[in-house]
């Protein structure tokens, strides 16, 4: 297999297909709701949390057979259904129309993959084995969870706030380089840490 090209992705308005409404899909179907994509759902049929999504307007849902034309004007399409042969044609329909597919848990059949993610509000760290251990993708991530706890999320949020009016301030260039890289230190996010504490502790 080529290296991959890590990347983070934009699927906002984006129409995305889901092939398969169970146990497998489900997961797929929540992580894509949160990027505010278009979600056309097909299955025979879904379980109660997807049809409760589908109620609340969050996404498309058709309970009935896959047809080739689910994939027309598709951006992407996650296969998640228990049947091999079914998997292998969603794909290769993908393959033709220039459709990014993955297949869940068929690592040849993906033009991407799925990695486990650490997420601390805007910070997200990602972790993939190109699908040959995600076992291993998890015990890092868990790993990685304890190293980057809960207040990271404030201290991205405030840097991206910093970074803002140091970018719109007067400052020449390479000062403003310095300056943003030193707020981006381990004890600059010790500091804000602790002031982030007390300002809790008084409310």
């Amino acid at each position: 297999m080529t290296n991959l090209f890590p990347m983070f992705m934009k699927l906002s308005g984006k129409r995305c297909l889901v092939v398969g409404a169970g146990k497998i899909g489900e997961p797929k179907i929540g992580g894509l709701m949160d990027t505010g994509a278009r979600i056309q759902v097909v299955a025979i049929a879904a379980s109660d949390r997807v049809r409760d999504w589908a109620d609340a307007g969050k996404i498309d849902l058709e309970l009935r057979a896959f047809s080739s034309s689910d994939l027309d004007g598709m951006f992407l399409a996650v296969v998640a259904t228990a049947s091999r042969s079914l998997n292998e044609r969603v794909y290769l329909e993908a393959q033709e129309r220039g459709v990014l597919c993955n297949v869940v848990d068929v690592p040849d059949l993906c033009d991407f993959f799925y990695p486990a993610v650490v997420r601390r509000g805007d910070l997200q760290i990602a972790i993939s084995t190109a699908g040959q251990s995600p076992s291993l993708a998890q015990k890092l991530r868990q790993q990685l969870e304890r190293q980057f706890g809960d207040g990271y999320a404030a201290w991205v949020e405030q840097l991206g706030e910093t970074r803002r009016l140091v970018l719109a301030s007067d400052l020449d260039k390479e000062t403003k380089w310095e300056l943003l890289h030193s707020l981006a230190s381990r004890e600059a996010f010790e500091a804000a840490l602790a002031k982030i504490s007390e300002l809790s502790a008084t409310r």
